[in-house]
């Protein structure tokens, strides 16, 4: 199958290269041959190669961003000691009590899969490295931490080969040491980890075969008795990605779904309320003190917002960022929901230039609106 019908593929491949990193997983999702050539490495040191040639690439810039949730105060983390970008690409985020766990993600200067781990101390205000993750390097897994005890857990992804993956482990912080969980039922690539109710919970994803065809299912871990439950097949209403799915405690799941937050009660998803107007495009979600925090922006290219929702008075607020603290949110993983002091969150943002025509290629992609002589055309006249 041709990258793009009626153009040669090094035509076609730099079409692709130019789309914006936060477009990535609909890229995927268009077929497979699409989804294997955006996670390509050789993808990654292309754009590198021709951004330094003055092309329309993106500059990157990663960074660990802190938001004091009761003041409004944003600030920032120093990078990862060895990473000139501040972070690894595509990583996983999780506080554990007074530190914060780096795992996985990409290296930005080779763009290969990294297995390391780094964790931030608050108390000493420095980094160090932690043990690397055994066995098959993985990316786009899911991770969560329990809050309780000083572990975070690890599961699904996919290896170097884009094979998904149904292996699983847990990381003692304290201990700096790993250990296997016994596998999953099923593969599960870019799936969300969840610890809710004491268990660890791994939702949606996708087999190898499926490439980007995202599952309704979910996977709990019960410690008890050291076995994963049955798969509930019906966990999510739709096919969807569940990077927004966030452990809500007594009042069970939340994520955003078709405009609307809702939350899992009963076995059902029920509306809690609408989302403000200008997060139509989801990139996170977190619940911390009976508030909710979402993060996304009203159309693709624009800088994300960030408002609170207070579940009680189901009010929202917007948190206003100063300007060198705006931008685009990469990668979102996880609240610092270990941590002493919960006022604060941390997150990753990514900092990016668009392409307006990718962008509406993309849109009228996705709404079926798409005219392919004309895209060609229009990207013919800036190469």
């Amino acid at each position: 199958m041709d990258f793009i019908p009626g153009l040669p593929d090094d035509v076609a491949r730099q079409c692709l290269i130019r789309v914006s990193y936060e477009k990535f997983s609909t890229i995927a999702a268009v077929c497979r041959v699409w989804k294997n050539e955006v996670e390509d490495p050789d993808c990654f040191r292309l754009r590198k190669t021709e951004g330094s040639s003055g092309m329309k690439c993106p500059t990157l810039a990663y960074r660990v961003t802190l938001l004091d949730l009761e003041k409004g105060n944003w600030s920032q983390l120093p990078p990862v000691p060895g990473f000139s970008d501040g972070l690894p690409m595509f990583g996983q985020l999780v506080g554990v009590e007074s530190e914060l766990v780096v795992v996985g993600g990409w290296d930005p200067d080779t763009w290969e899969i990294s297995s390391c781990v780094f964790i931030y101390n608050f108390l000493s205000a420095t980094w160090r490295r932690g043990a690397d993750m055994p066995g098959a390097r993985r990316s786009f897994f899911g991770c969560a931490t329990s809050g309780l005890e000083r572990v975070v857990y690890v599961a699904g992804g996919h290896d170097g080969e884009k094979n998904a993956l149904k292996s699983a482990l847990v990381y003692d912080v304290a201990k700096n040491e790993r250990a296997p969980l016994p596998d999953m039922a099923r593969e599960r690539d870019e799936c969300k980890g969840v610890f809710h109710r004491d268990k660890f919970h791994v939702i949606g994803g996708y087999c190898t075969e499926m490439q980007g065809g995202f599952e309704r299912s979910a996977e709990a871990f019960d410690f008890a008795n050291w076995e994963w439950d049955k798969a509930e097949e019906d966990f999510l209403e739709d096919s969807t990605c569940p990077r927004t799915c966030v452990d809500g405690g007594d009042m069970g799941m939340y994520m955003c779904h078709a405009g609307e937050v809702v939350a899992l009660q009963d076995s059902r998803w029920q509306t809690v309320d609408k989302l403000p107007v200008e997060i139509r495009h989801t990139a996170y979600m977190t619940t911390w003190e009976g508030k909710l925090l979402v993060v996304g922006c009203r159309s693709f290219g624009e800088a994300h917002a960030a408002h609170m929702l207070d579940l009680k008075s189901r009010r929202w607020r917007k948190s206003v960022a100063p300007e060198e603290f705006c931008g685009h949110v990469g990668v979102w993983r996880s609240k610092c929901s270990g941590m002493k002091n919960e006022k604060f969150l941390s997150m990753f943002l990514l900092f990016e230039g668009y392409d307006e025509m990718i962008e509406n290629f993309l849109e009228n992609l996705k709404h079926g609106s798409f005219n392919l002589t004309e895209w060609i055309f229009n990207i013919a006249k800036e190469l």
